[in-house]
C-alpha cells in the first residue's frame, strides 16, 4: 500500500497498528524516509528558535495548555491507549494522570533549575562575577517503546521542552497511533509553531532519526536497540541518553509487612501484563517469612485472568514477539526444575499470559538471566537481606528495585546497585514527577524527570564578567608586580597547605 505524503509529494510505504487482542486495524501511517525525517528536523529547528525565544514564562503557558487539552480527553485517549497496546483502560487513565504530573513538573519548575545563578567568585578571579546557565541543545530526538506509549513519550518532551528544545519524536511501530494523538494536542495547544514533530516507520526511520542532525537523542527500549543507536549517534557525536530496562528485585527481610509486600508484588509483577521496565522481576525473601510471603502473592493472583473486557485486570501480550519471549521463559524454568505456584504452561493463551508465580528457578535460567517483560515472577529464599542484596547486585541490569523492612530500608536500599529504589512500596519513585529516573549498567544511562531531567536536555553555560581591575597584582596578565611570585606561593601555603 501507498500513501502521497503531504509534506514531501512523495508516495509511501504504509503500515497497520494493531489491537493486539484482536487483530483489528486501529490506523494506517507512512513509512518516513530518512529524507523526510532530516526534512522533519529541519522543520523542528526553526520551531525550536521560536520555542527558545519565547523564554520560560510563556513556555510555561503553552505546556499547561497542553496538559489541560490532555487531561480534558483523558478517556479518549486511555481508550486508544487500550486498542493499540491491549492494557485495560484504567491503566490508561494510570498514564494519563503521571503525564500530566511530569508536565507540570517541567512547566513550573524549568525556571528555578535552568536559569541563571551566581557563583561565587574564587581565588583567582576576586574581581569577577560569575554565573552558570542552562542552555537549550536545539532539537531533541525520542524513539519511544510501546508499554507505556503516552508517558514515556509525554515525560521525555516535557523534560526537553521545558528547558527550551523541540523535539522529534519515532514512537514504536505498535504504538504510532497513541503517539499521533499525542502530537496532535501539542499541536492544539501551541499553534504558533509545531515544537513536537512525528515520524513513523520501522528500525531504519529510528536509525535515520539518530542520523538526521538532532542535538540529542533520548531512546527507551532493549538493550540490544540501545547499543545500535549508540553506534549510530557516535558517527556524528550526538549525545544520548539510554534506558535500556530492567530486572528489579525485591527484598523482603524478615520484620516486613507480609500484606503491604505481597500486595505490592502482585501489583509490580503483574501489572500491565507484567510489561514494564520497572516490573518486580525478581523477590528475595528471608526465609522466615519465605512460605508465608509466597502463600500471600498466591492468593493475590490465583484468580486473576487476562483479557479484553472491562473485568480484566490484565491485558495481552502486546506483540507477537513478547508472547514469545515469555513463553520460552516459562518453560525453560520449568524443564530447570521450577515449581509452579501459580499458573504455569498452562496459562499461555495467545495472546494472553495469566500470572505465573514459580520458586526453586535456578540462577541460570533464562528467566533470572534476561529481561522477562511479561506476568511472572521468581521468588527465592536467602537467610537473610544482605544475601538478597547481593544476589539482586549480580544482574548487569540496575535500573529499579524496592525493600520490605521496617527498620532496615534505608540501609538495604543504600546497597542495591540501581538507579532508584523504593522502600515498603513500589514503583513510586517512577511516579514522582520530581524524581530522577535512569539506570546504571545495561539499563543505560542519562536521567529523565525531575531537575537532573531538565538539566538532561541542556549544556550548561558558564559566564564571567570583570568588575573591576587589579592592577599588577591580577594573575591573568604578563605584566606582574615583582612580588607576586613570592606571593603566590604563600598564598598557596595559607590556603590549602594543611590537612
Amino acid at each position: 500500500m501507498t500513501v502521497a505524503s503531504h509534506d514531501l509529494a512523495v508516495e509511501h510505504e504504509t503500515f497497520d497498528s494493531l489491537d493486539p487482542a484482536t487483530g483489528a486495524v486501529v490506523a494506517t501511517f507512512p513509512v518516513h524516509t530518512a529524507r523526510e525525517v532530516e526534512a522533519t528536523v529541519v522543520r523542528a529547528r526553526a520551531a525550536a528558535a521560536w520555542w527558545r525565544a519565547i523564554g520560560f514564562a510563556e513556555r510555561r503557558k503553552r505546556l499547561l495548555a497542553v496538559r489541560a487539552a490532555i487531561a480534558r480527553r483523558a478517556e479518549e485517549v486511555a481508550e486508544l491507549i487500550h486498542r493499540e497496546m491491549g492494557k485495560p483502560v484504567f491503566d490508561g487513565y494510570l498514564e494519563v494522570l503521571m503525564a500530566c504530573e511530569h508536565l507540570t513538573f517541567a512547566a513550573k519548575h524549568a525556571q528555578r533549575v535552568l536559569g541563571p545563578r551566581r557563583v561565587r567568585p574564587g581565588l583567582l578571579t576576586p574581581n569577577h562575577a560569575a554565573t552558570v546557565e542552562y542552555q537549550p541543545l536545539g532539537v531533541v530526538g525520542l524513539i519511544t517503546p510501546w508499554n507505556y506509549p503516552l508517558v514515556v513519550p509525554l515525560s521525555d518532551a516535557a523534560a526537553a521542552l521545558g528547558a527550551g528544545n523541540a523535539v522529534v519524536c519515532k514512537p514504536s511501530e505498535f504504538t504510532p497511533a497513541v503517539a499521533r494523538w499525542l502530537v496532535d494536542r501539542f499541536a492544539e495547544a501551541i499553534p504558533e509553531h509545531r515544537v513536537v514533530e512525528l515520524v513513523t516507520g520501522f528500525g531504519d526511520t529510528g536509525a535515520a532519526l539518530c542520523t538526521s542532525g538532532v542535538d540529542k537523542l533520548s531512546f527507551t527500549g532493549s538493550l540490544a536497540v540501545g547499543r545500535k543507536i549508540m553506534a549510530a549517534c557516535a558517527e556524528t557525536l550526538t549525545p544520548v541518553t539510554l534506558e535500556l530496562g530492567g530486572k528489579d528485585a525485591m527484598i523482603v527481610d524478615h520484620d516486613a509487612d507480609l500484606e503491604a509486600a505481597a500486595d505490592a508484588a502482585a501489583f509490580g509483577a503483574y501489572w500491565n501484563a507484567g510489561q514494564t521496565c520497572l516490573s518486580v522481576e525478581r523477590a528475595y525473601v528471608h526465609e522466615q517469612v519465605f512460605d508465608a510471603f509466597v502463600a500471600k502473592v498466591a492468593d493475590r493472583i490465583r484468580d486473576v485472568r487476562a483479557g479484553e473486557g472491562p473485568e480484566a485486570k490484565l491485558g495481552p501480550m502486546a506483540t507477537p514477539a513478547q508472547l514469545e519471549t515469555v513463553t520460552e521463559q516459562i518453560r525453560d524454568a520449568l524443564a530447570r526444575g521450577a515449581t509452579a505456584v501459580v499458573g504455569g504452561l498452562e496459562s499461555i493463551r495467545p495472546p494472553y499470559i495469566d500470572p505465573v508465580l514459580l520458586t526453586d528457578v535456578p540462577d541460570d535460567a533464562l528467566m533470572i538471566t534476561a529481561e522477562t517483560f511479561g506476568p511472572t515472577l521468581p521468588v527465592f529464599k536467602v537467610r537473610d537481606a544482605e544475601e538478597g542484596v547481593a544476589r539482586a547486585n549480580v544482574s548487569p541490569f540496575a535500573l529499579g528495585a524496592s525493600v520490605f523492612s521496617k527498620r532496615r530500608g534505608r540501609e538495604l536500599a543504600r546497597g542495591l546497585r540501581t538507579g532508584a529504589c523504593s522502600i515498603n512500596g513500589v514503583m513510586s519513585f517512577y511516579a514522582h514527577a520530581g524524581l530522577p529516573f535512569g539506570g546504571v549498567g545495561d539499563s543505560g544511562f542519562g536521567t529523565v524527570h525531575g531537575p537532573d531531567g531538565l538539566r538532561n536536555f541542556t549544556h550548561p553555560k558558564a559566564v564571567t564578567q570583570r568588575r573591576f581591575g587589579l592592577g599588577k597584582l591580577a594573575p591573568d596578565q604578563l605584566e606582574r608586580h615583582p612580588r607576586a611570585v613570592d606571593y603566590l606561593p604563600k598564598v598557596a601555603r595559607l590556603l590549602y597547605g594543611r590537612g
